[in-house]
C-alpha cells in the first residue's frame, strides 16, 4: 500500500504553481485588480445598483485568467482529450483543488464564481453522456468557445431537495407545423442566467408527483418568449447570480430535449459525484488555509509578553481541526481514486452511484462543515482583525457555508450515508434481512 501521490501529479502541481507566479499573480496585481480580493472584494465584485449581479469588470477578469490558463493547456485539464482537455481524473482534480484552495483567496481559484484556472465542467460530462452529436458540438465546443453557456433549472420554489415533486410541466404541442413542447412553471437558484444562452430546464412530462421517471430535460434558449427572470435573490455571500425564473407558455422544438424523454432525473444526477468530491477537496483546502494562517498568527502574536500559541485554549481547537483535515484528506483521495477505478470500467457512473456514493457524501458534507468550523476558529484566534474584512476568513465562511445546502444539503447526504450503512441501499442491501 503506497500513499504517495503519483510523481507526474506532483510535477504538474509544480508546473501549475509556476504558471500562477508567472501569469496569474501579475494579472491579479495589475490595474488595481487586487480590489477583488482584499477588504474591498464584496463591493468591487457586486453591482449593487443592478440587482446585486457581478460587475462586468470582475467577470471580465475571470475570463482573462481562464483564457491565459487555456492557452497554457491548464483550463480544460479535466475535459476529454477530444475537446482539448487532458482526461483529468478525479484523484488529480481533488488534489489540485485542495492545493489551490490552501493558497487562500486569489485569481488562480475563486469558487464564489466556480472559477479556477483548472476548470470543472459538469456540463461536458452531461452532454457527453446524454447529448446528440449535434448537441455535443453546439454545447461542449460552444461552451469552450464561450458562445454557449448553460444554466441549470432543477430546484423549484416549493420543492427544494425533492426534485421528484416538480410543479413545472411540459406537454406536447405542435406550433407552425413543428412538433415540440410547451413548458409552464418556475425555478429557483438558476445560477448564471444573466449570461446563460440556455437553461437546462427540468419538467414533468408524465407520471405522478414522487415518481423518479417522467421528468424530462429541455434546453430552453435564453432569452425566449415566456421566459422571465423574476428576481435575483440576494445571498449571504455577494454578488448574486441566482435568480428565480418563470416559464409561461414557453415553447421549444423536439430537438431541445436532452437525453431520453422521462429520464431527466438521471441527467441531473449524472455529474453530482464528480462535483461533490471536487468541491469537498476545495473546502478541505480552504480549511487548511484557515488553520495554517491561525498557527502562523498565534506564533507571531505576543500578548502579555508571550506567544499566543503557548495557550492550550489556542492550541487544542486547532489540533482538533488539523487532525480532521488529515483524516479527511485521506478519505477524499481514496474515494477519488476509487471513482477513477470504477469509471475505467463499463457502466462506471452507475457503479459509483450503487457502490461509492455514500463515501462521496461523507467527504462532501464533512468537508463543508469542517471549513466553516476552521474559518470561525481563525476569526477567533485572530481576534478583532480576524472578524474584519481585512482578513479573508469571513469571506471563506460566507462562501463555503452555502455548500452545506447546495450540491445536496448535508441532511440529504447524511441520509444517503445512512441508507448505505443500514443496508437499504448499496453493497449492504439485504444484509439485515
Amino acid at each position: 500500500m503506497n500513499f504517495d501521490l503519483p510523481a507526474p501529479l506532483v510535477a504538474y502541481l509544480a508546473e501549475l504553481d509556476a504558471f500562477i507566479d508567472a501569469e496569474i499573480k501579475p494579472l491579479e496585481k495589475a490595474d488595481d485588480n487586487v480590489r477583488f480580493f482584499d477588504h474591498r472584494r464584496e463591493w468591487a465584485r457586486t453591482d449593487f445598483d443592478n440587482g446585486g449581479l457581478p460587475r462586468h469588470e470582475w467577470e471580465a477578469l475571470l475570463v482573462e485568467a481562464t483564457a491565459r490558463a487555456d492557452a497554457a493547456g491548464h483550463w480544460r485539464f479535466s475535459a476529454p482529450k477530444k475537446y482539448g482537455g487532458k482526461d483529468g481524473q478525479n484523484l488529480w482534480m481533488a488534489v489540485i483543488r485542495d492545493h489551490f484552495a490552501a493558497k487562500g483567496l486569489g485569481l488562480h481559484n475563486d469558487l464564489q464564481n466556480e472559477h479556477s484556472i483548472v476548470g470543472n465542467f459538469p456540463f461536458v460530462n452531461m452532454f457527453e453522456h446524454f447529448g446528440t452529436p449535434e448537441q455535443q458540438d453546439e454545447f461542449i465546443n460552444g461552451g469552450f468557445a464561450r458562445t454557449r453557456r448553460t444554466a441549470f433549472g432543477l430546484t423549484e420554489p416549493n420543492h427544494g431537495s425533492d426534485a421528484t415533486h416538480m410543479e413545472t410541466r411540459a406537454v406536447p404541442e405542435v406550433r407552425g407545423g413543428v412538433a415540440g413542447w410547451r413548458i409552464d412553471g418556475e425555478k429557483m437558484w438558476t445560477t448564471g442566467m444573466h449570461v446563460a444562452t440556455h437553461c437546462a430546464t427540468f419538467a414533468r412530462t408524465s407520471g405522478d408527483n414522487g415518481d423518479a421517471r417522467g421528468i424530462t430535460c429541455f434546453l430552453v434558449p435564453n432569452p425566449c418568449e415566456g421566459l422571465v427572470i423574476e428576481e435575483y435573490l440576494w445571498t449571504f455571500n455577494m454578488p448574486t447570480d441566482h435568480p428565480r425564473v418563470s416559464f409561461t407558455n414557453v415553447w421549444v422544438p423536439e430537438s431541445a430535449i436532452l437525453g431520453p424523454v422521462g429520464g431527466g432525473l438521471s441527467i441531473a444526477q449524472s455529474f453530482v459525484h464528480q462535483n461533490r468530491i471536487r468541491q469537498a477537496a476545495s473546502s478541505l483546502g480552504a480549511a487548511t488555509f484557515c488553520i495554517e494562517e491561525s498557527v502562523r498568527y498565534a506564533r507571531e502574536r505576543k500578548p502579555f509578553g508571550e506567544e499566543l500559541a503557548r495557550n492550550q485554549a489556542i492550541q487544542f481547537p486547532l489540533v482538533d481541526l488539523a487532525t480532521q483535515c488529515e483524516m479527511l484528506r485521506l478519505l477524499i483521495r481514496k474515494t477519488a481514486w476509487e471513482m477513477d477505478r470504477l469509471e475505467a470500467e463499463d457502466g462506471g457512473h452507475k457503479r459509483i452511484e450503487r457502490e461509492l456514493s455514500d463515501k462521496v457524501s461523507m467527504c462532501n458534507y464533512w468537508a463543508n462543515r469542517l471549513v466553516c468550523e476552521a474559518a470561525d476558529r481563525a476569526m477567533q484566534v485572530h481576534g478583532g482583525i480576524g472578524y474584519s474584512r481585512h482578513k479573508p476568513f469571513e469571506h471563506i465562511y460566507r462562501h463555503h457555508r452555502r455548500y452545506r445546502i447546495t450540491e445536496g444539503a448535508e441532511e440529504i447526504q447524511m441520509r444517503k450515508v445512512g441508507a448505505f450503512l443500514f443496508g437499504y441501499l448499496g453493497p449492504r442491501k439485504g444484509m439485515f434481512g
